[in-house]
């Protein structure tokens, strides 16, 4: 039987630029982490697309982490069961070695392009990358200016909640979730990733892969400001307490804040997704807990800041998509001078190095 993909992405384009949960793609006790480095178009994301193939159709599960700056393409692979990784070691999201040559180790695909040739086209490149580090700033400065105006709407929201309501509402979720489960001896860890991300695509969620394996799925319906980041930490903090793993899905603008959170053990999930908004997924609406008279005071200040707070979002979304066909055209001067055909031995050679932590794991 082949295996299943889980769709994830580790970095995201923020109010504070870029932001990388790259430390929490894999277990600190990883067998290998290879970290691939080279330029544009060199084949890095192929490789991990071509290895992650060839592992799904021996049966093993992955994990595809996608890069929020072209979300076709990889910033990770990582093969659970083997404890392996592969990861985009180049700019923005700089990956070097920890434990070199113990655990990590560096694959270098440029050791298969043509040196001369590409400093031939060293004003080019130059001038390309100078233009996409523009483009990136501007897209992140329109994203820094959309953080103020969504926390103005926030403040207003927070005004109207009867957050004793709410927090009446959280812990009956907790005592829902974790009933007759007691506190543990060893607390659990913490896996932080994305969400959802803004990509040259506009904004990319894959909740519904996150979350696919869950048999329990509450949806937590509420504007900005309701308290939906707290009640997720006060969730996860008794998972944690109670000795349970947690993965916790931080939203694209305001990284300190939370959409998603699962805990695989217990297969159950907590989600803000919009995907999640259906009657069969149980529902806490604590939209229902906004005091209607106060809130009605600010309508036309919300409505204001929500059309601002959309068009800044989208400006930046369309720099980083300028960004991404500026930096394509890096790939004219790359590709041309590969040899495809010696990264194309590496990666066999790779998955024969990567199978041998099956047979060492005695299975």
């Amino acid at each position: 039987m082949a295996g299943r993909i889980r769709h994830l992405i580790p970095g995201g384009n923020t109010s504070k630029g870029f932001y990388s949960y790259y430390d929490y793609i894999i277990e600190k006790d990883a067998n290998r982490i290879f970290v691939i480095k080279g330029g544009p178009g060199v084949g890095k994301s192929s490789m991990m697309k071509k290895i992650g193939q060839e592992m799904l159709d021996k049966g093993y599960d992955v994990e595809y982490h996608h890069c929020s700056s072209d979300n076709d393409s990889l910033d990770g692979l990582v093969i659970p069961k083997l404890n392996v990784a592969f990861l985009d070691g180049t700019a923005p999201h700089v990956v070097d070695p920890k434990n070199p040559g113990a655990v990590d180790e560096i694959i270098h695909l440029g050791d298969y392009w043509d040196l001369d040739k590409m400093e031939a086209n060293k004003k080019e490149i130059l001038e390309i990358n100078t233009e996409v580090g523009k483009l990136f700033k501007r897209a992140y400065k329109y994203l820094g200016a959309a953080r103020p105006i969504l926390e103005s709407i926030i403040e207003r929201n927070t005004e109207a909640m009867d957050f004793g309501k709410v927090n009446v509402e959280t812990y009956k979720l907790i005592n829902e979730i974790f009933e007759d489960i007691p506190v543990s001896k060893n607390a659990g860890e913490i896996r932080h990733l994305f969400g959802s991300a803004y990509t040259p695509n506009g904004w990319v969620e894959y909740t519904d892969s996150v979350l696919e394996d869950a048999k329990n799925v509450y949806y937590i319906n509420g504007d900005a400001g309701s308290g939906k980041t707290t009640l997720f930490t006060k969730v996860f903090n008794e998972a944690i307490a109670s000795g349970f793993d947690v993965e916790v899905y931080h939203t694209p603008l305001i990284p300190e804040r939370i959409e998603t959170i699962y805990i695989p053990k217990l297969k159950i999930g907590l989600t803000s997704s919009e995907i999640f908004r259906r009657n069969n997924y149980k529902t806490l609406n604590l939209n229902g807990l906004l005091d209607q008279n106060k809130i009605s005071k600010y309508k036309d200040q919300i409505d204001f800041d929500k059309r601002i707070f959309v068009e800044l979002i989208d400006r930046g979304i369309q720099n980083i998509s300028m960004a991404k066909k500026k930096h394509d055209l890096m790939e004219q001067y790359y590709v041309p001078n590969m040899d495809f055909a010696k990264v194309e031995n590496l990666r066999g050679n790779l998955i024969k190095r990567v199978l041998r932590y099956e047979e060492n794991s005695g299975e």
